[in-house]
């Protein structure tokens, strides 16, 4: 792709001022010797930090790459991803936030701590750091490098490393306060700019009629990739299985992303009250909604175009490079690096603070102190980022990168799920109960997909959930072990602001809206 003095100059001085603003935040002396500050951002975020965090963190080169690779694929269906997430965002902020934020917590294997004992906290954090280094920050990493191949030319592993040696600049020095002021940043560049590529795209597309006439005429061209719920006969049906998206396994997806994820959750157990990491989740629920704009229909106008391209994974780059006009380039790529940055820092954050705090603390320096533990965090977060780039280049074998992420994070999040809805609400679940549910979540995951090939995973994720449900119930209730003192949050812990609930009307209404006009 060619790129022109301007959107050179735009594209570096964005990755310049970014760098520079990361490694001043980074150079604070706050930053630098207080767990509560590098791990927890000093819990003190308003809520648009908390929202636009949470956005920056969660949309990266697997929405922007994947996503729309698969939008070229599917259609507007794989939105169900971002529309779903915004419902579970509300169920998230009233009902599970309040417990986390009261119990004044760091990582969601201290909750578990405090819910069932250190042996649920210590394995689940074991497969959360296996699982942010060798799927997350790895598949991030390779879309990445990916699109700075497609668009600038430059070989993969070199943008793979230009990633690592960008997202490091904020996330290993500075900690989560570095991370969630860059996020800020960052996510106005990421919506202006990928709100700028959809408009010239379809202005493209359209013939320089506009945006909304660009839409209606996608819709008349290619009228089958408008169908948010697919039929039987869609070969996509095995990874969006119909109404199963609605009332199945994405929701068991959504809560495990939103609700159990330290690097989505950590931005809201940061805030400086519960209303204000309320609000801020209902913010991010609204940018949600608008996301598929950015992140799905330019893979379908790639479809529409037949575009030039060997795999769907590459229909985003391929509309950069012929689409989008000489002076806006340098601002599109500017976006696609804001996301892929913001995410990385985030799961590099979040990796860091569960081995340090869950891991290292527990069973390797008990005694360690603050600016120790900061210093292994540091350490950790390098590690982590050096792995990446090592495993990164193995994933080019892969066909919809978005689609791997979901099913392999799948193997774990039924457990997961299971584990702390139960500790939530069931007073009766016993520790034996959620660590026999952890360990069988892999194992019976990935039995059922061996026996169950044509199953699609979205099921598959719905029907091990239920199964490990039932062995954590039917176990609790055999256990000898009496289960610890935990009481369920009395109901007044979930009364909610009038700004909270306005907004979260809004999601409602807007969801109902666009499920029933492309139903």
């Amino acid at each position: 792709m060619h790129f022109s003095i301007t959107d050179i100059l735009v594209f570096a001085g964005y990755i310049i001022v970014m760098i520079g603003f990361g490694i001043w935040i980074s150079g604070r002396k706050d930053t630098d010797d207080n767990v509560k500050d590098y791990f927890l951002a000093g819990k003190a975020l308003p809520w648009w930090a908390v929202g636009g965090s949470l956005i920056a963190s969660n949309i990266s080169a697997e929405q922007f790459i994947g996503m729309s690779g698969s939008g070229y694929v599917v259609g507007i269906a794989i939105a169900s991803y971002e529309l779903m997430a915004a419902a579970t965002l509300v169920l998230i902020a009233k009902f599970f936030l309040p417990v986390f934020i009261r119990h004044n917590i760091y990582t969601m294997p201290q909750f578990l701590e405090q819910r069932y004992d250190s042996r649920v906290k210590s394995g689940l954090a074991v497969f959360w750091v296996l699982l942010f280094v060798f799927v997350n920050i790895t598949s991030v990493l390779y879309l990445g490098g990916l699109a700075i191949e497609t668009i600038l030319g430059v070989k993969l592993i070199y943008g793979v490393l230009g990633l690592a040696i960008y997202s490091a600049s904020f996330s290993i020095f500075g900690g989560l306060k570095a991370v969630v002021w860059t996020d800020v940043v960052q996510v106005v560049v990421l919506m202006v700019g990928g709100l700028l590529t959809t408009y010239l795209v379809l202005d493209a597309f359209s013939g320089g009629a506009g945006f909304w006439a660009g839409l209606q005429q996608l819709y008349h061209t290619v009228p089958e990739k408008f169908d948010l719920i697919l039929d039987k006969s869609n070969p996509e049906y095995i990874n969006l299985p119909g109404i199963g998206v609605l009332v199945g396994g994405m929701w068991i997806a959504n809560i495990y992303y939103w609700g159990n994820n330290q690097y989505i959750i950590q931005r809201a157990l940061a805030a400086k009250s519960i209303a204000e990491a309320q609000v801020g989740l209902a913010f991010a629920g609204i940018m949600k909604i608008i996301l598929p704009l950015i992140v799905v229909v330019p893979g379908v106008v790639a479809y529409a175009l037949h575009a030039d391209i060997a795999k769907p994974d590459q229909a985003y780059p391929w509309l950069l490079g012929n689409y989008v006009t000489t002076g806006f380039k340098g601002l599109a790529m500017a976006a696609l690096i804001a996301a892929i940055g913001s995410s990385i820092s985030s799961m590099v954050n979040s990796t860091a603070t569960i081995f340090t705090l869950d891991i290292y603390k527990q069973h390797l320096h008990r005694t360690a102190g603050d600016r120790h533990l900061v210093l292994v965090g540091k350490l950790v977060a390098a590690l982590a980022l050096l792995v990446g780039v090592g495993v990164a280049p193995l994933l080019g074998s892969l066909d919809q990168v978005f689609q791997y992420i979901q099913e392999y994070t799948g193997f774990i999040s039924p457990g997961v799920v299971a584990v702390f809805l139960f500790g939530l609400f069931w007073r009766r679940a016993t520790a034996n109960a959620a660590l026999a549910v952890v360990l069988l979540s892999i194992p019976l995951s990935a039995a059922l997909k061996f026996w169950q090939p044509a199953m699609p995973f979205l099921d598959r994720m719905g029907v091990v959930f239920l199964l490990l449900s039932g062995v954590l119930v039917v176990y609790s209730l055999m256990d000898k072990k009496a289960p610890n003192n935990w009481q369920p949050p009395e109901p007044g812990l979930f009364k909610t602001g009038m700004v909270f609930n306005l907004l979260s009307l809004l999601i409602v209404g807007l969801l109902s809206a666009i499920y029933l006009l492309f139903w």
